[in-house]
């Protein structure tokens, strides 16, 4: 691993915590972007796409079991857009930019002067490269612990209860004018604990149907729980919006219709699912 080491900044080995123990065969492919590789002469060219294709399945499998580890009481629809929101290119490029990445990448001279060593996909590609280096050189284990921090900081976010990059409230209310609905209503359900550590409890509806709930350490942060837990749930293609009425956009944001996997109409989704505090594990 020597020839890579000379590349890397030993901060960034530090940032990673890959740690010098070990053979990394590897991370030398897993740093190495297409340009690089297309601009050599004769040998064997190789570049982190392949690595790309499997780091993409590791980490994904890694985050779901992370998700389901945290969020026990949600549906298949809630871990799905939450595992987008951990995995997409946006996150994963945020996290190598984090640990300055792009630094210890070997790019082509066109791209180098194209400034495509900080481009998001190039970032996010590495950084799937990297999950699967260490699965390859160091086993599962280590794969996942890398896997956990890079989603550390976007799960953060989503177990207190904020919508990754958007207000919560303002994108429900978004997307219920859209389908021609009334505006929702957050309706304060109840209180629980001592008082120096008080949670509300806050159901979100629609036309008098419960697509959401929440709790929070107060009661603005209950409602941005309870709006998100809505958002969580809406996995249905969305109706046209002059077909839809009250029920139509409960069911929608519910992201199933009664006995096909979603709560009943009036029912709340889980309080476990998205909540200020975050699920205990």
């Amino acid at each position: 691993m020597g020839k890579v080491l000379g590349m890397l900044p030993s901060e960034l080995l530090q940032r990673l915590d890959l740690g010098l123990e070990g053979d990394l065969p590897h991370l030398e492919e897993a740093l190495t972007h297409p340009s690089f590789s297309n601009e050599q002469r004769g040998g064997r060219r190789v570049d982190n796409q392949r690595l790309e294709f499997l780091g993409d399945a590791v980490l994904g499998l890694c985050v779901t079991e992370l998700l389901m580890e945290r969020f026990p009481g949600a549906r298949e629809g809630e871990l799905s857009m939450m595992r987008s929101a951990l995995v997409n290119t946006d996150a994963l490029a945020a996290w190598a930019r984090g640990i300055e990445l792009g630094a210890a990448l070997r790019v082509g001279r066109g791209a180098e002067v194209a400034g495509e060593r900080d481009q998001t996909n190039v970032l996010a590609d590495a950084t799937e490269a990297l999950v699967a280096a260490l699965y390859l050189d160091r086993g599962f284990e280590s794969a996942r612990a890398l896997s956990r921090k890079i989603a550390a900081s976007p799960l953060a976010q989503l177990a207190s209860g904020s919508l990754l990059g958007r207000d919560a409230k303002s994108e429900l209310q978004e997307r219920v004018q859209a389908r021609g609905a009334a505006s929702p209503r957050y309706r304060l359900m109840g209180t629980e604990g001592p008082d120096h550590d008080r949670a509300f409890l806050v159901a979100v509806e629609v036309d008098g149907q419960v697509i959401g709930t929440g709790r929070g350490r107060s009661k603005k942060l209950a409602e941005q729980a309870a709006a998100r837990a809505a958002l969580l749930s809406c996995a249905a293609p969305e109706p046209a919006a002059a077909a839809c009425d009250g029920r139509a956009v409960a069911e929608a944001l519910q992201g199933a219709p009664e006995g096909r996997g979603g709560p009943p109409s009036g029912e709340a989704s889980s309080e476990q699912t998205v909540n200020d505090r975050g699920p205990s594990r």
